[in-house]
């Protein structure tokens, strides 16, 4: 028998199914046409995805609003840049920016987690504003203006490589590394350790009693999101060319929460959806207004009024049923 939360999980499985699928349309229309713009632009809403899945394991399992998920975001992103400056490996990048995210993460997570509540989100705001301000004052890391003439880079996969200036490609690649992201965090949340997150945000009070410290899945869970944030961060530069210390602002944590939120807290797919939602409106919207946050915000209001639960939270409990159906005998 499988239980509702193996039965969710499946069903934002078979979500992440459509949307790789949609992606791979976009990829293949895109190399038709010789579009670059949307391919660019298609990417870029999966790196901030990886963002989003990253609130979304605070969120929706653990009940964590962060509101400074832009710091490891950003500090992956810087990283990154600086790395690929000196040594153009991907591979180098990427394992600089996993260590120094967890370790991060570890440091953030035993301030963070020492309050609850509204506190919690107001001291990870803060840390993040914090780190924005000194990478803004700090000329080594290009203060105001960011980091720029990032190379383009060669990802070598062993038997063939891919370059991060081919739009195709690297849509394909950044796909590729965002599906085992989820995957991975899926996995980790569909084991017992993730039931343990899911009872701290029903009742954190009782888990003492089931044998738990409440501070070591907290802890851990704010780790786990930060190097899945600081892993998405890292690919920033390898899309844009350079980073800006804009990357750590609020905007980036709030447009964050408003992807999870609008897409569906607690589904981790939603995050995905949301994301690539609120990336094509920026931009179609944006180019008929420079006003389009005033339209989002709207749009947000009425999703959350109409949409309590997010576009993938109203969607997934039919797929839920149809699954439940196909495993009765």
């Amino acid at each position: 028998m499988v239980d509702a939360l193996t039965r969710s999980m499946r069903a934002s499985h078979l979500l992440l199914a459509i949307l790789v699928a949609a992606s791979l349309v976009v990829a293949a229309i895109g190399a038709a046409l010789g579009d670059i713009f949307y391919l660019r632009l298609a990417t870029e809403a999966l790196i901030f995805g990886g963002l989003a899945i990253s609130v979304d394991i605070l969120l929706g399992y653990t009940g964590l609003l962060s509101l400074g998920q832009a710091l490891y975001f950003g500090l992956g992103a810087y990283l990154s840049a600086l790395v690929l400056m000196v040594v153009p490996s991907f591979w180098a990048a990427i394992a600089a920016t996993t260590l120094a995210s967890a370790v991060a993460g570890l440091i953030g997570g035993f301030i963070v987690n020492r309050v609850r509540g509204v506190y919690f989100a107001l001291i990870t705001f803060g840390m993040a504003q914090v780190a924005a301000k000194i990478v803004y004052n700090t000329r080594a890391l290009g203060a105001s203006d960011g980091l720029i003439g990032v190379p383009v880079i060669d990802i070598n996969l062993g038997v063939t490589s891919i370059s991060s200036g081919s739009p195709v490609g690297f849509f394909l690649f950044v796909l590729a590394l965002i599906v085992v992201m989820y995957a991975l965090a899926a996995y980790l949340l569909d084991t017992p350790f993730g039931r343990l997150l899911i009872a701290l945000r029903a009742n954190e009070a009782r888990i003492p009693f089931l044998g738990y410290r409440t501070m070591t899945p907290r802890l851990a869970a704010y780790v786990v999101a930060a190097v899945i944030a600081g892993v998405s961060g890292a690919l920033y530069p390898m899309l844009r060319g350079f980073v800006s210390p804009e990357l750590m602002y609020f905007e980036t944590s709030g447009n964050a929460v408003i992807t999870v939120v609008t897409g569906g807290t607690g589904t981790l797919v939603g995050a995905l959806y949301g994301s690539a939602l609120l990336t094509l409106l920026k931009s179609v919207i944006g180019s008929f207004t420079p006003h389009h946050l005033i339209v989002i915000g709207i749009l947000f209001m009425g999703a959350v009024i109409f949409l309590p639960k997010g576009i993938m939270g109203s969607i997934r409990p039919a797929i839920e049923r149809m699954l439940a159906r196909g495993e009765k005998p």
